[in-house]
């Protein structure tokens, strides 16, 4: 005979059952030939980090008044198979590519499929195929899976090059197979995620705001994991080092745990890496107190520059978006593409007071509103180090998670940048 259950037991089972249950959300598209509707229904994973399964695709015929123009233009899809936890190409071959497929069946065997060779493929495939057509005026739309990093090397790789009057700004869709994918949950905050399918047959979209960050001659990128340097790429009317960005720039703590966290062991965590890098900066092994990071910092407002008046600091960020991972708003202030920039800004303190701080910014961006945040609207940001600081790893500035090192007496420069190099497909 079965045991008799309490209240309290069946109810505790009932409540695994439901957390065991598989979740599920709609995904609807349109056909843009047609007036046909595609409803895709996808079981989410447990873990929020990890893609979801296309379970079931279904069409139907919808309402021709609903149905928007949209012209099918050169398509490339890429790639990055080093993003994030790898599984760009799986998310592709099991998921994406069937919905393409679904959504444009008169067009999708057109599509061109890239996959990423090293972490250097998405700047050239930039420069040897999407520059020259946009160049002379081809519409493109660049479906790519990849994290912050692959859009970077293609604002990197289209500005790098003057532009004629006939260049027509690629629109890019951008599926979130990164670590912590910032500009796409910035651009989408507030929304459910879907992982960017839902704007796969959008004809919406918006110029990306980018910047420009320009660094002190003998300034150097840092590759492989920071066992390897190399040149960057030089201004031609100022002949300096340039990067340029759409997310980030910053120095300090933050640049510090992005640049300890970018290892393949640290990588395995995932987005939880940046927590751990945090606690070994801010709680060092010999007891001592967290690094004081010393140099002039001013911001540019209009066409004023403002020296903070502090020689030591601990936290300086300049920001084009709200959040840096989906519930960690870094600027709550931030909208959607708006093309403003912020300042994120503290002094030294103790490893528990900043551990503090940033966990207010999984609250909604809360950190804002503590004394001790200087935050503010800026128009450009400039650090210089005037040989204050010995050790190369207090002198490192992070670009949308590329890591430069500046030398001791040299400086970084950051400010807007009025171009239209691409744009971002919203919904």
């Amino acid at each position: 005979m079965a045991e008799p259950r309490s209240d309290e037991q069946t109810t505790s089972k009932n409540d695994e059952a439901k957390q065991s249950a598989p979740k599920y959300m709609t995904v609807t598209l349109r056909d843009p030939d047609t007036s046909t509707v595609v409803d895709a229904i996808l079981e989410l994973d447990e873990d929020a980090t990890k893609h979801p399964r296309l379970a079931k695709i279904t069409k139907s015929l919808g309402d021709k008044a609903d149905s928007v123009s949209n012209e099918v233009c050169e398509t490339y899809v890429v790639l990055s198979v080093g993003s994030g936890h790898q599984t760009a190409a799986i998310f592709y071959d099991e998921c994406v590519s069937p919905l393409l497929a679904a959504v444009y069946p008169t067009h999708q065997r057109d599509f061109h499929v890239h996959i990423t060779t090293s972490a250097t493929s998405v700047l050239e495939l930039t420069n040897s195929v999407f520059f020259p057509k946009a160049n002379a005026g081809e519409r493109l739309r660049i479906i790519i899976l990849s994290g912050d990093g692959g859009v970077i090397d293609l604002v990197n790789g289209l500005s790098a090059h003057p532009t004629s009057p006939s260049y027509v700004a690629p629109q890019v869709v951008l599926l979130p197979l990164g670590t912590a994918n910032a500009l796409y949950h910035s651009v989408n905050a507030g929304k459910a995620n879907d992982w960017g399918l839902n704007a796969l047959s959008s004809s919406q979209s918006q110029p990306l705001p980018i910047f420009t960050a320009t660094f002190s001659p003998g300034a150097r990128l840092l590759v492989d994991e920071a066992r390897s340097e190399e040149e960057l790429s030089i201004e031609p009317s100022s002949g300096l080092p340039t990067l340029h960005g759409a997310v980030v720039c910053s120095w300090g703590m933050h640049a510090s745990l992005v640049a300890d966290s970018d290892t393949a062991e640290y990588r395995k965590f995932g987005v939880e890496r940046f927590k751990m890098a945090a606690k070994e900066a801010l709680y060092p092994a010999d007891g001592s107190a967290p690094h004081a990071y010393k140099a002039k910092v001013s911001v540019l407002k209009g066409d004023e520059w403002t020296a903070l008046n502090k020689n030591e600091h601990m936290y300086t960020l300049a920001t084009m978006v709200s959040n840096l991972e989906q519930p960690f708003c870094i600027s709550p202030h931030s909208k959607s593409l708006d093309g403003s920039m912020y300042l994120v800004h503290f002094g030294p303190t103790s490893g528990d007071e900043a551990m503090r701080l940033m966990t207010l910014a999984y609250q909604g961006g809360k950190h804002v509103e503590e004394p001790a945040i200087d935050y503010r609207a800026i128009d450009g940001l400039r650090i210089e180090f005037e040989g204050r600081e010995e050790e190369g790893r207090w002198r490192r500035i992070c670009v949308d998670g590329k890591i430069v090192r500046v030398e001791k007496d040299g400086w970084v420069e950051l400010r807007k940048d009025p171009r239209r190099v691409l744009d971002i497909v919203t919904v």
